[in-house]
């Protein structure tokens, strides 16, 4: 695959996309049975809601992709014992990539708040990103995340955090650690202590 698009100039969203889930899948699949309620560092979830809560979006992402309305307003209980919810991540994963990989998917605009389409790409790369570290960062499993994808992301959560504070989504801006990381600088951006330990 190329890493950067001739025309425009940027790393194709479904490049960075399926980076991101090389990293994440390993994380989920880690995550054992009786991990599921230990706390992580998004307050209002444990192991298992953040988990439905992933699974929703990359379900949900796919969605916009195609310049569907997506739906937020409840989230799914996939983590069931009844289920093979690491497999279920892993194809839900492969088919992000696929939906943001199709032809002008990354063109005009997505979703009910009609942003651009790659700002919208740019929202599922950070939850991939973000919520695989927290997993990880809850379960005790090392986390590295793709350089090129943070890169991307440093920008973008800049760009973003302003409104995505006023909604809640991010909490306020955290110190980053001396000697920050670029990822310790976008979990920072987003709330995150980035030396969270359960």
């Amino acid at each position: 695959m190329t890493t950067t698009s001739p025309a425009t100039g940027h790393t194709p969203i479904a490049v960075l996309l399926d980076a991101a889930a090389r990293q994440a899948v390993p994380v989920v699949r880690g995550i054992a049975d009786d991990a599921l309620t230990a706390p992580t560092p998004c307050a209002d979830y444990d192991v298992r809601a953040l988990l439905d809560h992933l699974h929703h979006v990359v379900v949900q992402f796919q969605e916009l992709a195609a310049k569907k309305e997506a739906d937020f307003s409840t989230t799914p209980s996939t983590v069931r014992p009844d289920t093979d919810w690491r497999a279920a991540f892993a194809r839900e994963t492969g088919a992000l990539v696929e939906a943001w990989a199709a032809p002008g998917a990354e063109e005009g605009t997505s979703g009910q708040m009609g942003l651009p389409a790659r700002t919208v790409a740019h929202m599922a790369l950070l939850d991939l990103t973000v919520h695989a570290w927290d997993l990880a960062a809850a379960t005790g499993q090392p986390y590295e995340a793709d350089p090129v994808v943070v890169g991307e992301l440093v920008g973008a959560v800049a760009a973003m955090a302003p409104q995505a504070r006023e909604y809640g989504v991010f909490g306020p801006e955290v110190p980053p650690p001396g000697h920050a990381t670029e990822l310790d600088r976008v979990l920072a951006l987003t709330g995150r202590n980035p030396r969270w330990r359960p």
